[in-house]
């Protein structure tokens, strides 16, 4: 009984080498955000929000975020698939692969996209001339240069879940007499449903606080390209408070869209 009880205090108490560091880790993360918030000019915020240029800058980076989180979802899913439950060659070599955008600067991930889908790019050049579809410098450069930074994160999540995910109900569902397409669609896919949502959810994430990526390959032209961290670098040099109110709206957004999207179905997974 007494040993018990000590056993239960010193499980409960935290040592003060590990609780110093963790407070510090804590406060590095959380007061730049309660600098922002202080900083906020919220006598002129209704003033500034209502701004020309906002609300597309928003809508933009809403809109772009969304469409290349399908992107993702579109292509990761089936990536990830390949990478969890088969042996093809080179598998170690594509993982690696997968995750290069991870690390990479993002300018040099724009400029990688510049050298592919460039007028001048590998396939940019054919897309120009046989079909007349140019990509950089467009609102579907944004997409691609949100996608291309993003897709890591889908791939590697599902994989994971994949993984996770016991392979026996698929056997299961073979024997029964179903395909690999029925097995996967009808089987696999609502196994690692909330690994999908959570991927999407950290795929959105990122996408939407892009910037190096998508000024480098796609350019900052208000209305078509200028995405919400792109008038928040703009607006650091002319106006620091309205640089002030696009973050805050972007920390918004961002902290309201993961907190109900991860309390329905990452943290209920």
């Amino acid at each position: 009984m007494i040993v018990a009880s000590r056993t239960r205090a010193v499980g409960g108490r935290l040592p003060v080498v590990l609780l110093v560091p963790a407070l510090i880790g804590l406060a590095f993360l959380v007061l730049p955000v309660a600098g922002l918030l202080i900083r906020t000019p919220w006598s002129s915020l209704p003033a500034r929000l209502t701004a020309p240029g906002v609300l597309d800058a928003l809508r933009l980076s809403l809109v772009s975020a969304t469409l290349a989180t399908l992107l993702c979802v579109l292509f990761g899913v089936p990536l990830a698939w390949l990478l969890a439950r088969t042996s093809v060659p080179g598998r170690r070599l594509i993982q690696a692969l997968v995750t290069v955008p991870l690390v990479l600067p993002p300018v040099v991930g724009g400029v990688a996209l510049l050298l592919v889908f460039g007028r001048r790019g590998v396939l940019g050049g054919w897309l120009d001339s046989t079909f007349g579809i140019t990509l950089p410098f467009t609102t579907t450069g944004v997409v691609l240069a949100e996608a291309f930074v993003a897709m890591p994160f889908l791939v590697i999540s599902v994989a994971g879940a994949l993984r996770g995910a016991d392979a026996r109900f698929e056997e299961a569902a073979a024997t029964l007499g179903a395909g690999r397409w029925t097995a996967f669609r009808r089987v696999t896919l609502p196994l690692v449903a909330p690994g999908i949502a959570a991927g999407a959810v950290l795929c959105w994430a990122r996408a939407l606080g892009e910037f190096g990526a998508t000024i480098t390959f796609a350019g900052n032209f208000p209305g078509r390209t200028q995405t919400m961290p792109l008038a928040v670098y703009l607006a650091m040099e002319t106006d620091p408070e309205a640089a002030i109110v696009l973050s805050l709206v972007l920390l918004v957004v961002s902290v309201a869209i993961l907190a109900t999207l991860r309390e329905r179905w990452t943290m209920t997974s």
